[in-house]
């Protein structure tokens, strides 16, 4: 028989994660805040429903793959999402949020009875659709043996610890990510800046020890100017500010993090909101009045 699996929203990383449960042969049930963006998904033979209480009853597994923290709060406890799974279910949230925040979600799911992983993912709507998310999950061990399956379809799953960890090893990803942009904007702006060819010194340090996955995707985007949002900065600005709301509370000084911080903010404040997060190199690109 097969699993049921809630899958709550259906957005640019929910809804390739969803068709590929779908191709699986799981049972999926779909919920989103604009149910259009979920009924894409009948003709895989998805379940939509317009409540997300409807969505989660008959669940083995509910996958969230909401906004933020907040946003995953407010659709468990307060729209009801909660009470309404059975006991025995297992909530798997893959929604990017604070470690304090998974932490919490889990202690109040366990005591209505329903087990709770934090399994953020690292690799954008690619992966998504691939089936090559790097999924880091948190939780108790034998709840992530009995989810080991479902995430197989998704991505490479590795536990990480107990509830919380999975979130924090996101946020690692994510400060290495930002730095790392930052990084090879600054190197790819100054040698253009000193008249080098910026694709040929990107060919050039490739296979060094300067090669990085950032330096060959991002690097071309930004020789390309191709800033067309995979993963846009505000969410990298909003990744940030979790990793240093996160330090702060375990007493621990991350300055590089927060000069960053600093950066995605300001280019956000001059209008690259819209952008994908390697736009950062725009900003330090009109710092130095190149346009």
């Amino acid at each position: 028989m097969s699993l049921h699996i809630a899958v709550l929203g259906i957005g640019r990383m929910g809804l390739p994660m969803a068709q590929r449960l779908c191709q699986a042969g799981y049972t999926v049930h779909a919920w989103n805040r604009s149910p259009e963006k979920a009924q894409v998904l009948e003709p895989l033979g998805a379940r939509v429903h317009l409540q997300v209480q409807d969505a989660v009853r008959q669940a083995d597994v509910v996958i969230s793959l909401l906004e933020s923290g907040p946003v995953v709060t407010h659709v468990l406890f307060e729209l009801g999402a909660a009470e309404a799974m059975r006991a025995g279910c297992l909530m798997i949230d893959m929604a990017s949020i604070k470690p304090a925040e998974a932490r919490d979600h889990a202690a109040r799911l366990q005591a209505l009875g329903v087990a709770h992983l934090d399994a953020p993912v690292s690799g954008g709507t690619v992966g998504a659709e691939a089936g090559t998310l790097a999924i880091m999950v948190g939780g108790e061990a034998q709840d992530f043996e009995q989810a080991k399956e479902i995430l197989q379809v998704l991505g490479k799953a590795t536990h990480v610890g107990p509830h919380g960890s999975g979130q924090l090893a996101k946020l690692a990803n994510q400060m290495i990510v930002g730095i790392t942009i930052g990084a090879v904007a600054e190197a790819l702006l100054l040698c253009a800046k000193g008249g080098a060819d910026m694709a040929k010194v990107r060919e050039a340090i490739v296979g060094g020890f300067a090669q990085s996955r950032i330096l060959e995707l991002h690097g071309q985007r930004m020789i390309e100017r191709d800033f067309a949002p995979r993963a846009r900065m505000t969410v990298q600005l909003k990744d940030m500010r979790n990793a240093l709301d996160t330090a702060e509370s375990l007493e621990f000084e991350a300055p590089i993090t927060s000069l960053f911080e600093q950066l995605y903010a300001q280019a956000i404040d001059h209008g690259l909101s819209d952008l994908d997060h390697s736009g950062l190199f725009v900003e330090l690109a009109q710092r130095n009045g190149m346009v």
